[in-house]
């Protein structure tokens, strides 16, 4: 395997890359990482199973799209590839773990969602964690959430053998979800699409740079409702973010929507207390419909 990896570094870069070291990066759930070093150059490997390897390659492609900004530090990525039993992604080695500046991220993660397109969605699926993310490009933004986010997450879990008040609140939300966008229409703007606080940092020289993700074209509010998910990204960063460019007002109720995804979908990764957590945050959506 690392002499195949070895070959497509040397591929992508147009030089020898003859493998010098490798060691175990702690950090992540679904993929092994690992550090290299090829010619005294460091590149970041992920592994996983040969069956993964289009994810990867959805990766890749996701890692240059966002590269349209400048504002951030993406990870440049080098090559994706497989044998009959790995799969693998090259990108630049990042030293992390600078002191960086928050207003920085807001203010860089603000210019990465002005990039738009006339569509929503992306010219490919990928994966949103191990799920597979449905990304069919769609001109009505309410249709491309009620079809590919939220309807997509509840079949999984009927397929799963879930039934009762998930699947029928679900259902409700889904036939009344136009209400939640009244008088606001938004811009298919450039996402990382699963921006947790795990996803970001700062390079040593103190740089923001985000990585590990989930990319297509939609409301701007589906980023910032994640960043406050599982722990926030400080008062800073909404203070610069919003400096940049204010949120609707509506964004306050939209967000538990937002979210409201990304909870599903760790329910049917992983089970357990996500599914009351799901069930919560469609009550309080209904409330604010009635």
């Amino acid at each position: 395997m690392w002499k195949n990896i070895a070959a497509d570094i040397a591929t992508a870069t147009g030089r020898p890359a003859a493998l010098e070291q490798q060691g175990a990066v702690s950090g992540g759930c679904i993929n092994q990482a690992q550090r290299i070093r090829c010619e005294n150059t460091d590149y970041f490997v992920k592994l996983n199973s040969a069956s993964r390897v289009n994810m990867f390659a959805a990766e890749f492609d996701g890692l240059n799209e966002l590269r349209q900004c400048t504002a951030l530090h993406i990870p440049v990525p080098l090559c994706w590839g497989s044998d009959d039993q790995s799969a693998w992604l090259v990108m630049e080695h990042l030293a992390l773990g600078g002191r960086g500046n928050p207003v920085a991220l807001g203010e860089g993660l603000a210019a990465m969602h002005r990039i738009s397109r006339e569509q929503y969605g992306w010219f490919r699926d990928n994966t949103i964690g191990s799920t597979h993310q449905d990304n069919t490009l769609a001109d009505d933004w309410i249709k491309f959430w009620q079809v590919h986010r939220l309807q997509f997450q509840l079949d999984l879990a009927a397929r799963k053998g879930v039934s009762g008040r998930l699947l029928s609140q679900g259902e409700k939300l889904l036939a009344e979800l136009p209400a939640l966008f009244e008088s606001y229409v938004p811009e298919a703007s450039l996402l990382h699409g699963d921006l947790w606080s795990g996803n970001y940092a700062y390079t040593q020289a103190g740089e923001p740079t985000i990585f590990d993700p989930g990319v297509y074209y939609g409301d701007r509010e589906a980023d910032l409702a994640m960043t406050e998910l599982f722990g926030g990204f400080g008062s800073d960063f909404y203070a610069a973010y919003n400096n940049a460019w204010a949120l609707d007002s509506g964004y306050r109720t939209r967000k538990t929507l937002y979210n409201l995804y990304h909870i599903l979908n760790h329910f049917n990764m992983f089970g357990g207390g996500y599914e009351s957590q799901a069930q919560g945050m469609m009550d309080s959506l209904l409330s604010e419909l009635r």
